[in-house]
């Protein structure tokens, strides 16, 4: 292919580029279209805050959609629902807070965790992201979420906030970090990891044993699920990301002011980094630690990561809404003191 001059010819010929490609099953939950109606309801309820437009772009983006496509083996919407919350208000959130400061971030996020982890008992009084974080919260207890797992997915959200907290630093400077920086940064920013979390209430996934996931080889392919969606993500939001000053945290920017290439070459490297994510993910699931008599459970486990990760891109590749010029929801938040 010819390299482009351009970035309005290369978002031209984004098109005819290479593809992630990934060797699992595609399933949806059967509530999709359930959890679906809920968000809008959500939407109309929680973030009457924000203006019509946001409110409006949000509904065509269908969030709940990627825990459908995540998860898809939850037993019932009531299981689905915590993780449909976390995956849209988490998105909207993003989007509301765009632009504000890292020391604002880290203050939304001790508020954040505070009500998730049921430190702050309170429910908020009044409609909004912090109070869609407290029914979570409840809609989690009454699933009977095992209380193990569930530590592990607030956890596993503060990681994700504290990621949030941290690229604020290179979007309020339009600064493009180092590929070591934005490694560390996206692998928490891709929010994947409270997904890998979730994926235990799945089958008979949460009896095994809590040693086996803080196990150096299950946390490496934790990593590498987070990586891979992270940038497959980039990938996909290109186009938009080109078009908008701050937006500095995708790899094809990353790679390409460190290593000096054109756009057409550091997408391309990007694909390969992410190839090569694949394969090692390929490789540890073919090769895990002897875990005795649940072996088979474990190496299911990873297999339905895999599903997973295959889930969010049949919902990045199946909405033509969010990435597009002028489909993105800009930052409304005014800051704390205005």
């Amino acid at each position: 292919m010819k390299t482009v001059s351009t970035n309005d010819e290369f978002i031209a010929g984004l098109q005819h580029l290479p593809k992630p490609h990934y060797p699992f099953p595609d399933f949806t939950h059967p509530d999709m279209q359930k959890q679906r109606e809920e968000y809008y309801e959500w939407i109309d309820k929680e973030y009457a805050f924000q203006s019509t437009e946001a409110r409006e772009k949000h509904k065509k983006h269908h969030l709940t959609d990627i825990a459908a496509r995540g998860c898809p083996f939850l037993k019932d919407i009531a299981e689905l629902r915590p993780l449909a919350n976390y995956t849209a208000n988490g998105a909207m959130m993003d989007d509301y807070f765009d632009r504000c400061s890292r020391d604002e971030m880290y203050q939304i996020m001790n508020k954040i965790i505070a009500l998730l982890s049921g430190e702050d008992t309170q429910e908020p009084k009044e409609n909004g992201i912090f109070h869609l974080f407290w029914i979570l919260r409840q809609d989690a207890m009454k699933c009977e979420i095992p209380e193990k797992i569930y530590k592990r997915f607030v956890k596993s959200i503060k990681d994700v906030l504290i990621g949030y907290s941290e690229e604020k630093v290179y979007y309020r400077t339009n600064t493009v970090p180092p590929l070591s920086v934005y490694l560390l940064i996206r692998e928490a920013t891709s929010g994947v990891q409270p997904y890998c979390d979730y994926v235990l209430l799945q089958k008979e996934y949460r009896n095994l044993p809590e040693e086996i996931f803080d196990h150096p080889h299950i946390k490496r392919i934790y990593s590498l699920c987070s990586l891979m969606i992270g940038i497959h993500n980039d990938i996909i939001s290109l186009p938009k990301e080109l078009q908008r000053e701050g937006d500095t945290m995708n790899i094809v920017k990353v790679l390409q002011k460190e290593n000096n290439l054109s756009l057409f070459d550091a997408y391309k490297k990007s694909m390969e980094i992410h190839d090569e994510y694949l394969k090692e993910f390929l490789i540890l699931q073919e090769h895990l630690p002897p875990f005795g008599e649940h072996q088979n459970n474990v190496y299911n486990y990873i297999q339905d990561l895999g599903i997973m990760i295959a889930g969010v891109y049949a919902w990045h590749t199946n909405d033509t809404s969010r990435y597009v010029n002028g489909g993105y929801v800009e930052g409304e938040f005014p800051g704390w003191n205005q």
